[in-house]
């Protein structure tokens, strides 16, 4: 097939849970069918990037976006104005649209893939024969989550209203397509409107990665520092980081003062650098090209989410590396593991610290718990044997 990829980030390197879900996704398609993929671009997105994917894709066609505090406001006051959503209003825009009209015009394409909801829209313009969207959360429980812990009166009404939006949003959007995918069954669950079926069943396809990419972390014997990873600029992220920080933390430092909390990724909100300044036991490093000076340092992986949707790809990296992991039930929902077996589960800050502290001072359990982490991950989770599904959803 002749199939026309959709992407909101371009999707390599794999520095965030989108990426990997977009570009597992590309890697399998690419490998039966002819893939143009279009992509939005960021200035700090690399030039090999561009290289590495024109390696298996038919074309790559980016286009660029740019985002400015001005333009946020500009969009908030579109949103208002016009009834939609603030995050699908902000992501509608008159380059990608043009974009995408010239090159479907130049060419016969079987099918449009839209990668996350912030690129059906444009989908649903084309005219396509097939249209598939994979939906990597269902975006109105994100919004609602994040309005439940929002603690500022104004932001909560705006952040409300915006899932309620959502909800109506996605109910007709997922209507339209021929085929709907999800990457959990909680998702699945929250996106079945019976008054707006799809044309087709919701099919779930979980988030991916490649085991065998993944190098395995040495066990520092003396490890007691924590450590988390992922984009400190996305809302959900922010808000565990604040959470941990704020009611899990001072209760591990009661009984190991020195452990150290690193916070690792990309556009680390202001928030989170205040919490670095005032303790120096917490280290907010921003980007990193290289996380394995940090992973090595860790007794654990800590997933502190209130928020979210979909899967954290995080854990399936943390598997990868070889850490144990301690999550709350929201961070590691939609995947599948065994309390105590791979993972440790805690919901309220006492629970948090304890299981944190569990894997600092048992290192026998800290190992057990890597291990069969990363055999879980290399059994369930691995792209080439899971991705076959999309065979089905894409014949040849």
């Amino acid at each position: 097939m002749n199939i026309l990829f959709l992407s909101q980030v371009l999707p390599y390197p794999l520095d965030a849970g989108p990426k990997v879900r977009s570009y597992y996704v590309l890697r399998a398609l690419a490998a039966r069918h002819r893939v143009t993929l279009v992509t939005f671009t960021r200035a700090a997105d690399p030039p090999d990037a561009f290289a590495h994917l024109r390696s298996f894709c038919h074309e790559v066609h980016p286009v660029s976006l740019q985002r400015s505090r001005v333009r946020e406001v500009i969009h908030l006051g579109s949103s208002l104005v016009r009834n939609q959503p603030f995050l699908i209003v902000r992501d509608d825009l008159p380059q990608m649209n043009a974009a995408l009209q010239e090159i479907v015009r130049a060419n016969s394409f079987d099918a449009v893939h839209a990668d996350q909801l912030s690129m059906a829209h444009y989908a649903l313009r084309l005219e396509v024969p097939r249209r598939v969207l994979d939906q990597h959360n269902a975006v109105w429980t994100i919004m609602e989550r994040l309005a439940q812990n929002e603690p500022s009166m104004l932001k909560r009404l705006v952040i409300a209203r915006d899932a309620r939006l959502l909800i109506r949003h996605e109910q007709v959007t997922c209507a339209r397509f021929d085929q709907v995918v999800t990457v959990t069954a909680e998702d699945r669950a929250a996106l079945t409107f019976p008054d707006f079926p799809p044309a087709a069943p919701v099919r779930v396809i979980p988030i991916c990665i490649d085991p065998a990419q993944v190098p395995r972390i040495a066990f520092q014997p003396a490890a007691r520092d924590l450590i988390c990873v992922g984009g400190m600029f996305y809302p959900p992220n922010v808000d565990g980081m604040l959470w941990f920080a704020r009611e899990v933390l001072p209760r591990v430092w009661q009984e190991s003062p020195t452990t150290r909390f690193f916070i690792v990724g990309a556009r680390p909100d202001p928030r989170l650098v205040s919490l670095a300044r005032a303790d120096e036991r917490i280290v907010v490093t921003g980007y990193v090209p290289d996380t394995t000076e940090y992973l090595e340092r860790a007794a654990a992986f800590v997933v502190p989410l209130r928020a979210g949707g979909g899967m954290r790809v995080k854990i399936l990296d943390a598997w990868g590396w070889g850490l144990p992991i301690v999550s709350t039930t929201v961070g590691a929902e939609g995947i599948s593991l065994t309390p105590g077996e791979n993972i440790l589960i805690a919901d309220t800050p006492a629970a948090f610290a304890g299981a944190c502290l569990q894997l600092i001072q048992d290192r026998e359990l800290a190992e057990r718990l890597a291990d069969h982490g990363r055999r879980w991950v290399e059994i369930q989770y691995d792209w080439r044997s899971v991705y076959r599904a999309w065979d089905e959803i894409y014949p040849d």
